[in-house]
C-alpha cells in the first residue's frame, strides 16, 4: 500500500476508534436516566475505558513494532465491535459497564502507537507532522459525527441500538486492515528516504522525551474533559436541550478537523523555533477555557470552550512528530509511553472534574484545566524538537 493511502486508512481507523470511544458520552444522557446512574458513577464508567487504554499503551506499541501496524490494527478494530456489543448488552450493573468499558480501552490501546509506528516507517521525517496531524484530525471527525448521529438514533431506537450502529465503521476498517499483507517488521526498518533507522537500545530516556511525556499528560487531562464531559456540560450545566447540545457538542470536533492538521503542517514548515506552535496552541486553549468557564452567556461559553478544544488538539502533530524523531525505529513503544502519560491525565480528569464541580463549582473546575494547559505550554520551553528538514 502506498504511504499516503496508508495514512488515509489510518485516519479512517482513528475516526472509527473515536466513534466507539465517545459514543457513551452522548448516550450517557439516556443511560444515566434509564440505569439510575449519577454523574459520579458515569464519570467512573468514562474512566474505566482509560484504565485499560492507559495500561496497555506500551504493550500495544510493542506489538505494533513486532508484528506491524496492519495486523495489530485489524484485530484491534474487530475487538472494538465486540466490546461495544458488550456495553450495549449490559444491564443496570455498574460493574458490568466498568468491565466492558475497560475491555474497550484495552482493545483501543494500540491505535495511535501503531499509527505512529506506521508513519515513522513510511513517511519522510519532514512530512511527519502533517501525516500525524491528518491521522489525529480524524478523531475530530469521529467526535463530530457522534453527537448528532447517536442523538438521532437513540431518540428513535434507544441508546443500545445507537451504540451498535456507531461500531459499524470499526468493523469496516478492521476488515480492511486484515486484507493487507505485510511482512513481519524487525527492530529496524528502511525509512522512506532510503536511510536505515537504527533501533534504540531501550525506551527513549532523553530529557526532551520525559518533558514531552509530561506535557502530553497535562494536555490529555485537559483534552479528555471535553471528550467525555462537553456534551453533558452543555445539557446539564448550560441547559441546552438534547438536539442543541448535540449541535454545539459537534463544534469542537468540526474545528479540530482543521486545527489538528494545521498544527502539524505549521510544525513541519516553521524554520525558526518550532516550539512556538505547540506553546501557542496550549496557552491559547487555557485562555479560551478561562473565558468560557467564567462567562454567564451559554452560547459564548459553548463557542469559547469549542475553540479551546480545537487549540488543545492542534498540538497533536507536533507531539507525535517529535516523539518519532526521538524514538526512531521503536516509535510504537515510544508512542505507547507518551500516550500512556496522556491517558493517565485523561484517566484522572473525567472522574475528578465532576467531583471538583460538586465541591467548588464548574467554573473553578474548568479553571484548574486552564492552568494545567498553561503549564503544558511552558514545558515546551525545555523540549528540543528536531529541526525541520529543508
Amino acid at each position: 500500500m502506498r504511504p499516503w493511502r496508508r495514512v488515509a486508512l489510518l485516519s479512517a481507523t482513528a475516526t472509527a476508534s473515536y466513534l466507539c470511544r465517545v459514543n457513551v458520552s452522548v448516550a450517557g444522557v439516556l443511560m444515566m436516566r434509564e440505569l439510575g446512574l449519577s454523574q459520579q458513577a458515569m464519570g467512573r464508567v468514562f474512566s474505566a475505558f482509560l484504565v485499560g487504554y492507559a495500561v496497555c499503551q506500551i504493550p500495544g506499541g510493542m506489538l505494533a513494532d513486532r508484528f506491524g501496524a496492519p495486523r495489530v490494527l485489524g484485530w484491534a478494530a474487530l475487538a472494538w465491535v465486540a466490546a461495544t456489543g458488550w456495553i450495549a448488552g449490559a444491564g443496570a450493573s455498574v460493574g458490568a459497564l466498568l468491565c466492558a468499558r475497560c475491555a474497550l480501552g484495552v482493545a483501543e490501546a494500540p491505535t495511535f502507537p501503531a499509527a505512529a509506528q506506521a508513519i515513522s516507517r513510511t513517511i519522510p521525517a519532514a512530512q511527519r507532522g502533517r501525516a500525524n496531524g491528518l491521522v489525529v484530525a480524524a478523531i475530530g471527525l469521529g467526535s463530530a459525527i457522534a453527537p448528532p448521529l447517536i442523538s438521532f438514533l437513540m431518540v428513535r431506537w434507544g441508546w443500545r441500538a445507537a451504540l451498535m450502529v456507531s461500531s459499524l465503521p470499526a468493523l469496516a476498517v478492521g476488515c480492511a486492515w486484515m486484507s493487507i499483507r505485510q511482512r513481519t517488521a524487525g527492530p529496524a526498518e528502511e525509512a522512506s528516504d532510503g536511510s536505515l533507522a537504527a533501533a534504540p537500545s531501550g525506551r527513549p530516556q532523553s530529557r526532551s522525551f520525559v518533558l514531552l511525556t509530561l506535557s502530553y499528560s497535562l494536555q490529555g487531562y485537559v483534552g479528555y474533559i471535553f471528550v467525555f464531559w462537553f456534551y453533558l456540560y452543555l445539557v446539564e450545566v448550560r441547559h441546552f436541550d438534547l438536539l442543541r447540545g448535540a449541535l454545539f457538542g459537534s463544534l469542537p470536533w468540526l474545528l479540530s478537523i482543521v486545527s489538528i492538521p494545521l498544527g502539524g503542517w505549521l510544525f513541519d514548515r516553521v524554520r525558526c523555533d518550532r516550539r512556538a506552535i505547540p506553546m501557542a496552541g496550549l496557552a491559547g486553549s487555557g485562555v479560551f477555557i478561562a473565558v468560557g468557564a467564567h462567562t454567564q452567556h451559554a452560547y459564548l461559553a459553548a463557542i469559547c470552550l469549542a475553540l479551546a478544544t480545537a487549540l488543545v488538539l492542534s498540538v497533536e502533530g507536533p507531539f507525535w512528530a517529535t516523539m518519532t524523531a526521538v524514538a526512531g525505529a521503536r516509535s510504537g513503544a515510544g508512542g505507547g509511553v507518551m500516550n500512556m502519560g496522556s491517558n493517565i491525565g485523561g484517566l484522572i480528569s473525567p472522574a475528578l472534574t465532576p467531583v471538583l464541580a460538586a465541591s467548588i463549582g464548574w467554573e473553578a473546575a474548568l479553571m484548574v484545566s486552564a492552568a494545567l494547559a498553561a503549564v503544558a505550554a511552558l514545558l515546551w520551553y525545555w523540549i528540543r524538537p528536531p529541526a525541520a528538514a529543508a
